[in-house]
């Protein structure tokens, strides 16, 4: 079995990295960083919506590109190596995923097409409190239509158009549509670690509120939107990792020290060796992932999870012993090694950290096994 990208989509990466090379080198997103914007920068995803990149994975029908995820997770490893600062996460990856999964025909068709042209920019409001989603955590509750409750933090909260909002409805919980141009809406901008993805403190008070997908389902429909998200954001991980590798590999062999280059000596040829495996199995478990998302096999849940726990893993480690690599000069603003060390932080953490994905894992595991 082969788990490569067709030529026809290693073609589509190869044009995707070009794109970004030049509208999102680090030099802008280091800028829109100074400025302490929303993480969002809004020339660049003009750029990719012209692009159709936001329509790859939604059906012709409904205003997209129809060609499926193994291309969304091309685009998605080309955004993770340029760090870019947009909403494409939170827009393709949760709200679009949450409408393809559970909207009506009538909802597909009413906020699909605007997600390809870019109308509306969507996230997922789901955590309240620190630690795992579950249905004990949640206290917004929906209640004749109209949500009331808290969520922190939401990505890209600022600048979202649209939120999927898990929340109870007669004490069930289950995913709602919210217009955040309602009255009753406000947000609150979040300091993050990663300042080119925004975050906010998003409150409800009385917003009206369109259910996805049938009453109570909640939990199960947000496990399976996760579980579609880890698989894309396992790439993004994973072309991150192996951006890392290559600038702790291109500063090894330009860097001298006592008149060789650091890379000839045997700390560094570990650092970057136990990069390479590291990212190495990450991708094949990406790749894994990317199958069975693609197919909709009954495997998904696992491949996700190994995906991203292995990605996470990957990431986490290539990007600080990249600063290592780079020695002093790598814990400098100057040097571009903390644009993938505040990134690698702030991914593993959206929609679960990677305890929580290893317990999902270890438990999905077990009950395949016990079945």
């Amino acid at each position: 079995m082969n788990f490569d990208f067709s030529d026809e989509q290693k073609a589509l990466k190869d044009e995707a990295r070009k794109f970004l090379a030049a509208k999102c080198p680090p030099d802008r997103v280091r800028k829109l960083m100074e400025e302490g914007s929303s993480g969002h920068d809004a020339d660049l995803w003009a750029a990719i919506i012209e692009q159709g990149w936001t329509g790859a994975a939604i059906p012709e029908e409904h205003g997209g590109l129809g060609l499926g995820y193994l291309e969304l997770c091309c685009i998605a490893e080309e955004l993770g190596r340029a760090v870019a600062p947009t909403p494409f996460a939170s827009s393709v990856y949760f709200f679009a995923e949450s409408v393809l999964l559970a909207g009506s025909d009538a909802q597909k068709a009413a906020y699909l097409p605007k997600i390809v042209t870019g109308e509306i920019i969507g996230t997922q409001g789901s955590s309240e409190k620190v630690g795992p989603v579950t249905a004990e955590s949640i206290d917004a509750e929906v209640s004749g239509g109209k949500l009331s409750g808290v969520k922190v933090p939401v990505m890209d909260g600022m600048i979202a158009t649209h939120a999927v909002v898990l929340a109870k409805e007669g004490g069930k919980p289950g995913l709602f549509i919210v217009d955040l141009s309602a009255d009753g809406v406000s947000r609150e901008q979040l300091r993050m670690m990663d300042a080119s993805r925004g975050a906010a403190k998003v409150s409800f008070s009385n917003v009206p509120a369109e259910r996805l997908g049938e009453a109570g389902e909640g939990i199960t429909l947000f496990d399976a939107v996760n579980d579609r998200a880890a698989v894309l954001m396992a790439f993004e991980q994973v072309g991150g990792a192996d951006m890392c590798l290559e600038m702790g590999r291109e500063y090894a062999l330009n860097r001298f020290a006592f008149g060789r280059p650091i890379g000839g000596y045997q700390a560094i040829k570990h650092k970057l060796a136990d990069m390479y495996c590291k990212n190495t199995l990450a991708r094949g478990n990406a790749y894994y992932g990317a199958w069975a998302l693609n197919t909709n096999a009954s495997e998904l849940p696992i491949a996700a999870a190994g995906a991203r726990v292995s990605a996470s893993d990957a990431y986490w480690n290539a990007a600080k012993e990249n600063v290592q690599v780079h020695g002093g000069m790598g814990f400098t603003w100057e040097v571009d090694c903390h644009l993938h060390y505040r990134r690698s932080q702030q991914i593993g953490l959206v929609a679960g950290s990677a305890r929580v994905w290893k317990e999902k894992l270890v438990s999905r595991i077990e009950r395949r096994n016990a079945a």
